[in-house]
């Protein structure tokens, strides 16, 4: 009896310890223990999307950088190219590229990640068009049979080996297919269907997917086969949606998140005085912008366009917004980039040449627009709908009436992208650091319907980008991009408005975390303390 009795209560005291060793696991980073295993994540919006080849923003790829891996990767901290999927990579000619594949790597379905998945891949992609695969459309010339399209074939040799031969030299090539949207996926899913697949994500990443929850959570969590050994430190990541972000810093100091981006720059100063936290500033690699479609009267006209420039006031913008975490923008990439062109004479604030302009394109006046304000917070614009404002007060008093509209963060981006908005809030955080990703991909014609929202064309602009992309001497590309910018000044499909330096904020006990100039952070080897 008496060794009965013990053993119930020794086993009582073994179920109350297991229940507050699992309460201590599910609480996020304020239950007790050295070490936690769930990051909450708190950010301004959810994904459109977990198929990083099927969309253009940063909210998708903040999850998907963690699922999915690439044929090669960038620096912990830049964008210089570093290894991936692929241990090794040469070419000799610059047409003809040959990749070495990491060998034992699974997909989180089990089936092996080898050649012919990587094919696979890069099959789906060029037979398909850019309402399904924008970004492979942008930097890659189009699809399989069309004249721009560079990528000639990709073949597999062997297992472990992967060739791709380009039709042209293209300049950023590596650079490109080290971007986030060109991940390797898993064929197996994929072939299911698109649909299916970009709500069932299956890479070879450091996570793996468990559930989405629109406007909620994403959850991913810890792949127990990944390949790069140790890693992920994790055992979960829960991204969390929260819209506001006086409620998501509020949420981080309350411990319900463990970091949060789209930080008001206003509150870094407090963050900073909380010894709990720590302030957090990404690179800067991006440009705030007010897009306006060249498609779409009055703004079809280059000097109503000219007038915009002249009628916004970026210092109270940045002044106001930005505390002194942004520089005001005159081109529509950041100074950072190579081939920025610092001769440019930006435009200033000057609302009686502005009205001088509109007069000369037949609107002295003024005219009536809808202008476009962000829902969500974006690292280059913290606040879309106070910044609509300014913008707004500026316009009347130029007498354009602006009505501020706008829509949930998808039905937005979807709208843009037809072409209409008569002007809208937008911006861009740079995918591999060259100039070609702003240039091109924003404001070429090829991209008319994918990321050039503002549906601007321009023959002289088109073909330096294009030599640009071909030509493999730096210092030539470089006066091709100057050249192109002072086209796009003179023309004006945007009012460029900030460089900004994005903020995060975390708890203190956050470690390992580096924050990346394109935005998306990977997390494997982040960890919690106490």
């Amino acid at each position: 009896m008496r060794k009965t009795r013990m053993w119930s209560v020794a086993f009582v005291l073994l179920l109350v310890l297991s229940t507050v060793l699992v309460a201590c696991n599910e609480g996020g980073s304020q239950s007790s223990g050295s070490q936690e295993d769930t990051l909450v994540f708190g950010r301004g919006g959810d994904s459109t999307s977990l198929d990083p080849s099927r969309v253009t923003e940063g909210e998708t790829f903040k999850v998907t950088v963690n699922i999915f891996e690439t044929l090669l990767n960038f620096g912990e901290d830049d964008t210089t190219i570093q290894p991936g999927l692929a241990k090794e990579w040469k070419t000799d000619d610059g047409l003809t590229y040959t990749f070495t594949l990491e060998e034992g790597v699974k997909f989180h379905d089990g089936t092996d990640f080898n050649a012919d998945a990587v094919v696979k891949n890069f099959e789906r992609w060029a037979n398909g068009d850019a309402d399904k695969f924008p970004y492979y459309n942008s930097m890659f010339g189009g699809f399989k049979g069309d004249e721009g399209h560079v990528i000639e074939s990709v073949t597999a040799d062997g297992d472990y080996k992967v060739v791709i031969t380009l039709k042209r030299p293209q300049a950023p090539f590596l650079k490109n297919i080290a971007m986030s949207m060109f991940a390797i996926a898993s064929p197996d899913a994929f072939e299911k269907g698109d649909d299916q697949f970009e709500r069932n994500p299956v890479g070879t990443g450091p996570f793996k997917f468990v559930e989405w929850r629109p406007n909620e959570t994403i959850t991913i969590e810890k792949f127990d086969e990944y390949w790069q050994e140790g890693l992920p430190k994790l055992n979960k990541v829960i991204f969390k949606s929260i819209p506001d972000n006086s409620t998501r810093l509020n949420a981080l100091m309350t411990g319900e998140i463990d970091i949060a981006d789209g930080i008001n720059p206003a509150d870094g100063e407090k963050i900073e005085q909380n010894e709990e936290l720590q302030l957090i500033e990404r690179p800067s690699m991006n440009v705030g912008y007010l897009g306006l479609t060249v498609t779409r009267p009055p703004f079809d006209k280059k000097e109503v366009r000219q007038a915009m420039n002249y009628a916004i006031d970026k210092e109270t913008i940045i002044n106001s917004f930005f505390e002194g975490r942004a520089n005001i923008a005159k081109n529509p990439m950041p100074p950072s980039i190579s081939g920025y062109n610092e001769d440019i004479e930006p435009y200033e604030y000057n609302p009686e040449k502005a009205k001088e302009l509109l007069a000369q394109a037949g609107y002295p006046d003024g005219f009536e627009m809808e202008l476009w304000a962000m829902p969500v917070p974006r690292p280059y614009m913290p606040d879309g709908a106070k910044v609509a404002e300014v913008i707004q007060s500026n316009l009347a008093d130029i007498g354009v009436k602006a009505k501020i509209v706008s829509y949930e963060w998808p039905t937005y981006l979807d709208k843009a992208s037809k072409g209409e908005a008569d002007a809208f809030m937008l911006g861009w955080t740079g995918d591999n650091g060259d100039a070609d990703n702003f240039l091109y991909v924003l404001l070429d014609e090829d991209n008319i319907g994918s990321n050039n929202y503002t549906y601007f064309k321009n023959t002289d602009m088109h073909d330096l980008l294009i030599e640009a992309q071909t030509e493999v001497d730096e210092n030539k590309r470089i006066e091709l991009y100057k050249s192109a910018q002072e086209i796009i000044h003179e023309e004006a499909p945007w009012v460029p408005i900030a460089h900004s330096t994005p903020l995060l904020a975390a708890a203190k006990g956050l470690k390992g975390f580096k924050p990346h100039p394109t935005g998306s952070d990977i997390l494997s080897k982040v960890e919690l303390t106490k």
